[in-house]
């Protein structure tokens, strides 16, 4: 159980472990949008930045709807910035970059071990408690993540294996940094300072690699809109407003459900072959869950 003490700890746990696992929905949903991008002929560097940049808009409309138009300031701001230009910039880049050298499996085995990565951080330098469910947790969801995802070592990369273990590490300090800010930040208003830093990044090397392009067809700009809104905005206020609740090491190891929801959702609208080691992995996962639910 996590530090906050009294009645309402189980509560709270139940609630942060619910938002990490919806906000792990949504993320499930980005590489069936990025498959359809991808069929429409959009560069990473347009998806990328466009996707950063209309989640942000959609987030300050949020915070304009509501009253709660904040702008943070100093070390805060700063801080809050570069989470989005070299956390989430970062980890995104080096995550396409390693799929020009693995398979889609291979990288996102690689990349699922940044939970091992958070709880290491978070138990150094958050004073997070490491408990025996977490380490029982954080087993179940790696082994789960590599029977969902199906890969063959055999295709491995050293070169692809560095780079997708980058994005590994800086997605693990982006979530134990963010995990420190959001003791004095909500989460709403450090998703609005985040998200143009990132969205900002990839214009920047989309106009320096003259790949970014502002689409023309409705279609494609309704799929932006699904990449910015349900893949991005929700999620990552979901996970960061979980985080508070959890801490980073639990919400690490509960976020390893967004294998199994992407493998799920291409079965369902691509007829992608679903395997029992799939199904296996995808139990062992929510098992996983289920154990730090009850720690």
């Amino acid at each position: 159980m996590n530090t906050v003490s009294g009645r309402l700890a189980p509560t709270r746990d139940r609630i942060g472990i619910a938002l990490v696992l919806a906000s792990g929905v949504g993320f499930g949903t980005l590489g069936i949008f990025g498959l359809y991008a991808q069929r429409a002929a959009l560069s990473i560097p347009t998806v990328l930045a466009f996707r950063f940049l209309l989640a942000a808009l959609a987030v300050w409309m949020l915070l304009a709807v509501r009253g709660r138009l904040t702008v943070l300031r100093g070390r805060t701001l700063a801080i809050a910035l570069g989470l989005g230009a070299f956390g989430y910039a970062t980890q995104s880049g080096l995550y396409f970059l390693g799929l020009e050298y693995m398979t889609a499996g291979l990288v996102a085995i690689v990349l699922y071990t940044y939970p091992a990565f958070v709880v290491v951080i978070a138990v150094a330098g958050l004073d997070e408690r490491a408990t025996p469910a977490m380490g029982v947790a954080l087993c179940l969801a790696l082994g789960g993540v590599a029977l969902v995802t199906g890969a063959d070592p055999a295709g491995a990369s050293p070169i692809g294996i560095a780079v997708v273990l980058g994005a590994a590490v800086a997605y693990a300090g982006y979530i134990s940094v963010s995990r420190a800010l959001l003791v004095s930040v909500d989460p709403l208003v450090l998703t609005a300072h985040m998200l143009p830093a990132a969205g900002g990044v990839f214009v920047a090397i989309g106009a320096a690699t003259g790949e970014l392009s502002v689409p023309t067809a409705p279609s494609a700009w309704l799929l932006l809109a699904c990449l910015a809104v349900p893949a991005t905005a929700l999620p990552v206020i979901a996970f960061f407003a979980g985080l508070r609740y959890v801490g980073a090491s639990r919400a690490g190891i509960v976020s390893t459900v967004e294998p199994p929801v992407t493998v799920g959702l291409g079965a369902a609208l691509f007829a992608e072959p679903v395997t029992a080691a799939t199904v296996v992995g995808g139990a062992l996962i929510l098992l996983g869950v289920v154990v730090l639910e009850r720690e």
